[in-house]
């Protein structure tokens, strides 16, 4: 009696201590790895780390990150919570065939990060990123091409926000940049540095739009540098030192009047038609200090001057 007495005892010792610390073995942790050479069965610690971004993001509690220690090539992830992808100091990359390099459809509140990665859609992949849904999007240092579709496609459902800098975009079919929210919000977007080269088109804003760009450059594309267009909302661009060149048609095109394009600093040379083009009363807002030469189709002219302030 007494040898099943501490028989039982032990077990439910052995139970209870099970239980104590079976919440800190499923916890997500703040930060997590991934290597060329690691297992996605892995905790994704730095001394077991993960093989892909997609097995790092379950591992990963919201607001936390996920960091690369070597170069490799990470896989194609969705993204649902407040997350930041940092990849660098190596070699990071994505690449896919057939599907979007990252797409995020995350909370009204969740703010995403994605540094120093490398998206690569083999000419088969249909957007680097796509935004559905979240609070913020932050691109840093990323360099994304090869996709049948858009660079970066910012659709969200909900009023979000969209920040891409040190970029490079280039060689994707349809364009570099496509802002178009949904009919309940607006995107506020900014864009510092990049570079958007041989596109479809650079940069496109509909509805609901309100972009600033500054220090960029769209040229080589197939189509327009940089375009406006509405249907039933205003949306608004403001180039600040930027170029347009190259372009096989438009270096910067204005469609509808509830579109608007405010120029400042910026160069458009060299485009196959006409430099500026204003259609159907869409707004081109120069504030007289910019250069506008050189364009095929003749170099078109604002539809409003405005002294800076």
């Amino acid at each position: 009696m007494n040898n099943i007495a501490i028989r039982l005892g032990t077990l439910i010792l052995v139970v209870a201590v099970s239980a104590a610390f079976a919440p800190v073995a499923l916890a997500q942790a703040s930060r997590t790895w991934v290597s060329g050479v690691g297992d996605d069965v892995n905790p994704c610690s730095r001394t077991a780390p993960c093989k892909t971004f997609a097995g790092a993001i379950s591992k990963t509690a919201a607001g936390g990150e996920i960091s690369v220690l070597d170069p490799g090539g990470y896989g194609g992830v969705t993204i649902t919570k407040s997350i930041t992808i940092n990849g660098r100091g190596t070699l990071s990359s994505i690449l896919v065939s057939g599907t979007a390099g990252i797409t995020i459809n995350a909370g009204a509140n969740d703010v995403v990060f994605i540094r120093g990665v490398e998206i690569n859609g083999v000419g088969t992949g249909t957007n680097g990123i796509n935004f559905i849904a979240g609070g913020a999007l932050h691109v840093e240092d990323c360099d994304i091409y090869g996709f049948s579709a858009e660079g970066i496609n910012f659709a969200p459902t909900a009023s979000s926000e969209l920040y891409v800098s040190n970029a490079t975009i280039r060689n994707n079919a349809v364009g570099a940049v496509y802002i178009h929210p949904g009919a309940s919000g607006n995107a506020f977007v900014a864009i510092g540095n990049v570079q958007m080269v041989g596109n479809g088109r650079g940069l496109r804003v509909e509805d609901g739009g309100v972009v600033l760009v500054k220090n960029s450059v769209a040229a080589g594309g197939s189509t327009t540098g940089f375009n406006v267009a509405t249907a039933s909302r205003a949306a608004t661009l403001t180039l600040d030192g930027t170029a347009s060149t190259n372009n096989t048609t438009s270096g910067i095109r204005s469609v509808g009047p509830l579109s608007s394009v405010r120029i400042t600093g910026t160069t458009v040379v060299d485009n196959g038609e006409i430099g500026l083009a204003s259609v159907s009363g869409g707004n081109i807002i120069s504030f007289g200090n910019n250069r506008v030469f050189g364009n095929a189709g003749g170099n078109g002219a604002p539809t409003a001057t405005s002294p800076s302030m």
